[in-house]
């Protein structure tokens, strides 16, 4: 028989020259190397619920398109994240702003969970890039991008409480969102245009302006409305929008516009 070596094997971590083979991170066939990535970079923390976070990031579309996934859609954890964000961003504003009454502190709070803000700093973080849609809804991304990026942000915020708790959903939030607050307050952005409108219709007319559906179209996860703003039955303004809030939001605008000439 050859006479075996005793000279130990060389370790291939040793070598600087050896080629190190590191797998991917792969969690029900899927790459976790962005997802990981983002938490990290956003919360410095990691997800040891991988399906939770890739629930967070799944669009209704995508699991409608692949029918035998076996994830669920974003939709319940949007539910409870846009509940945690909103108790984040009252207790936020209730300490921060001892002085200010209810009224303003609700206008406040407003523009702050508004589809508008969340869905830019959903934007801002780039959501968008690790989000899992069907190959019809990456193409409409454009038109539907802000609502959809507002869901998203709700979503991974529900995720978050489920996986670490408030404090630290509430820190994401506080990092990400509140520390626009003051920017917000002193440029006066927050007086959305429905705001104005109900200011205006009560001053002008005496009673406050309702909103009714004129038009609902497109399938669950696209849809697409148009309303119309109205003062004492007569319309001022029509709006179109992915959401009733944001065709709300068109209507009013459209309403101040024709008050104001």
């Amino acid at each position: 028989m050859p006479r075996q070596s005793l000279r130990p094997k060389q370790n291939p971590i040793a070598d600087p020259g050896a080629q190190i083979a590191v797998p991917s991170k792969f969690f029900e066939g899927v790459d976790m190397t962005e997802y990981s990535n983002f938490c990290l970079g956003v919360i410095g923390k990691k997800f040891e619920n991988l399906r939770l976070l890739l629930n967070a990031f799944t669009h209704r579309s995508y699991v409608n398109e692949h029918r035998k996934s076996k994830f669920k859609n974003n939709e319940r954890l949007e539910y409870l994240g846009d509940a945690v964000l909103e108790l984040a961003v009252t207790e936020f504003l209730y300490a921060q702003y001892p002085e200010e009454p209810e009224g303003v502190l609700t206008a406040w709070r407003s523009a702050l969970v508004r589809t508008e803000s969340i869905g830019a700093v959903g934007g801002a973080l780039q959501m968008d890039s690790i989000l899992r849609l069907s190959k019809g809804e990456k193409l409409n991304l454009a038109r539907s991008r802000l609502q959809i990026l507002a869901n998203t942000f709700e979503a991974f915020v529900g995720a978050l409480y489920l996986e670490f708790g408030f404090e630290t959903s509430k820190q994401f939030i506080a990092e990400n969102l509140l520390s626009k607050t003051e920017t917000m307050i002193q440029t006066e952005s927050w007086r959305d245009p429905k705001s104005i409108l109900q200011e205006l219709a009560q001053s002008k007319f005496g009673v406050p302006p309702t909103y009714k559906v004129l038009e609902e179209s497109g399938p669950d996860h696209d849809k697409h409305f148009t309303l119309g703003a109205y003062i004492n039955g007569e319309l001022f303004g029509k709006g179109s929008g992915h959401s009733k809030q944001s065709a709300q939001q068109s209507a009013a605008e459209k309403a101040v516009k024709k008050i104001e000439r």
